[in-house]
């Protein structure tokens, strides 16, 4: 699972870039999203940004729609239709905590710390493209129950972002590259982002987004 920073190890970049883990689409790969992201995506933006691609768990169980497009093999994350879908939600989760009443004190308290990535830090950033929520009620409940906190960058797509972007506070809309008020958004994010993290935590040892 290589990343674009370690691809470009020889390059002098003043600073480290933040590191993002990019989930590809349904039944397809994290090669293929690396092509269509690397291909696709203006080298100024690339050029600010650590990408890790990595495959899903499972092996793809039915016809691809990008066969013919791009070589196999293709994954499956746990049969969700959409690497977007699962990235949203797992924030959300992640996010989510759980209380009780403290019948001593009269006040809740927290009991649980979230849902999901309990074990990893706090996902700060987010990048969702063509993005939808899960139609299944008792996810839904846990995972958009409440605004999410997380600075997030919702590309236009067949998909309106709209799904998502209201569980999100203060998210950014990006219509793909189109122009160079697109551009200059992607830009104004990724700004943000770097304002955000001190200079020590931007190596990309230290921190993931």
């Amino acid at each position: 699972m290589g990343s674009l920073a370690e691809a470009d190890e020889g390059i002098n970049h003043p600073r480290r870039r933040p590191r993002f883990l990019c989930l590809h689409g349904f039944r397809t790969s994290g090669a293929i999203m690396r092509t269509q992201v690397v291909g696709k995506w203006p080298e100024e933006v690339t050029a600010r940004l650590d990408l890790v691609f990595p495959d899903a768990p499972f092996p793809a169980e039915g016809k691809s729609d990008v066969e013919g497009i791009f070589s196999p093999p293709y994954y499956e994350w746990f049969q969700f239709d959409k690497g977007a879908i699962l990235s949203a939600a797992l924030v959300g989760l992640q996010a989510r905590v759980s209380f009780a009443y403290d019948l001593y004190f009269l006040r809740p308290v927290q009991i649980l710390p979230g849902f999901a990535l309990t074990r990893v830090p706090k996902v700060k950033y987010l990048i969702i493209i063509g993005g939808a929520k899960f139609q299944s009620q008792a996810v839904a409940e846990r995972a958009y129950a409440a605004a999410i906190d997380c600075t997030s960058l919702h590309f236009l797509g067949i998909i309106p972002p709209y799904a998502t972007l209201s569980s999100f506070i203060g998210g950014w809309v990006l219509l793909v590259f189109a122009d160079d008020k697109s551009l200059e958004t992607m830009h104004d994010f990724l700004q943000k982002i770097e304002n955000d993290l001190p200079s020590d935590e931007t190596s990309n040892d230290k921190h993931e987004s």
